[in-house]
């Protein structure tokens, strides 16, 4: 199975929030996930981010690959 580490969308109109979760390459962008390891507001003053920085590595270690969002707002 291939896993990704990305971001689902969560909230409501115009007010999105996001989750950081693992979950299966060929499932939906808001499809079914492994673990959510953290959270990104990008609304709030100044942008909320949070997440489990050893799962994240956890995860990198069995082969995850970051999505292009989540490897810039992590830092990895």
């Amino acid at each position: 199975m291939a896993t990704v580490v990305r971001l689902t969308r969560m909230g409501r109109n115009k007010a999105p929030f996001y989750r950081i979760v693992v979950t299966d390459s060929r499932k939906k962008r808001d499809g079914g996930s492994i673990e959510t390891i953290g959270y990104y507001n990008p609304l709030s003053n100044p942008q909320t981010i949070k997440f489990d920085a050893e799962r994240l590595a956890y995860w990198k270690s069995v082969g995850a690959k970051l999505s292009d969002r989540v490897a810039k707002i992590t830092g990895k």
